[in-house]
């Protein structure tokens, strides 16, 4: 299917599945995680108000457009944070992510 990526997901125990992902639907790659049974807090809600969905982004991140001043803001206020970390709920995926590898680091529930 065209309109099909798949990215691998490691949770924070160190277990890595692959996932299909259609990029013709409107939803963010946090929506997306929760919906395939991860533990994504995400208490504000897609807003990146949190930084609950942080995620690290192991490959694929060059065709990841560019974080916003306030997810770089939201990304300085976490001890964990480097210069791959992206908050998930501001990411919708384009059929130019095929690939990407990606690791949850958020908080827990």
């Amino acid at each position: 299917m065209e309109n099909t990526i798949h990215i691998t997901v490691e949770d924070r125990d160190g277990a890595t599945q692959t996932i299909a992902i259609p990029t013709d639907i409107n939803l963010s790659l946090m929506e997306i995680l929760k919906a395939s049974a991860y533990n994504i807090l995400a208490t504000c809600g897609g807003m990146a108000l949190c930084a609950t969905c942080h995620i690290q982004v192991i490959d694929g991140g060059d065709n990841l457009p560019e974080a916003s001043d306030q997810e770089l803001d939201m990304l300085d206020t976490l001890p964990d944070a480097d210069s791959k970390s992206r908050l998930a709920c501001q990411l919708h995926l384009t059929n130019d992510h095929e690939g990407l590898r990606l690791k949850i680091k958020g908080a827990l529930q």
